[in-house]
C-alpha cells in the first residue's frame, strides 16, 4: 500500500499499472496532475502477513488540488492478492 501511495505521490503511472491485479486493471492509468498527495494514514490491515495470499488495507489519503488550493481526503478499503511472491492491488470500497 505504501509502495502505490509513493507512486501516486511522485505521478508513477507505471509502476502503479504494473502494482494493478491483471484481472482488474485498467488498460491505462491515467493520474491527474493537479493533485498533489500531501499524506498517508493506514487505519486497519487485515491478513497480509508471510503465508498469507491476501490481505486488506484501510487507509486515508490526503491530497491538495493545485488550480485551487482546496484539501481533500480519499477513503478507502483495498484488497490486494500476493501472486508469484508479489502483491497486487484487486479493488477498493
Amino acid at each position: 500500500m505504501r509502495s502505490r501511495y509513493a507512486a501516486f505521490a511522485y505521478g508513477d503511472a507505471e509502476y502503479l499499472w504494473r502494482t494493478w491485479h491483471p484481472r482488474t486493471r485498467p488498460n491505462e492509468v491515467v493520474l491527474d496532475p493537479e493533485i498533489q498527495w500531501i499524506g498517508l494514514r493506514i487505519s486497519d490491515v487485515t491478513d497480509g502477513a508471510k503465508g498469507d495470499d491476501v490481505g486488506t488495507v484501510e487507509f486515508t489519503a490526503s491530497y491538495r488540488h493545485t488550480a485551487d488550493g482546496t484539501v481533500g481526503e480519499q477513503h478507502e478499503r483495498s484488497s490486494f492478492e500476493r501472486r508469484a511472491g508479489r502483491w497486487f492491488y484487486v479493488d477498493g470500497s
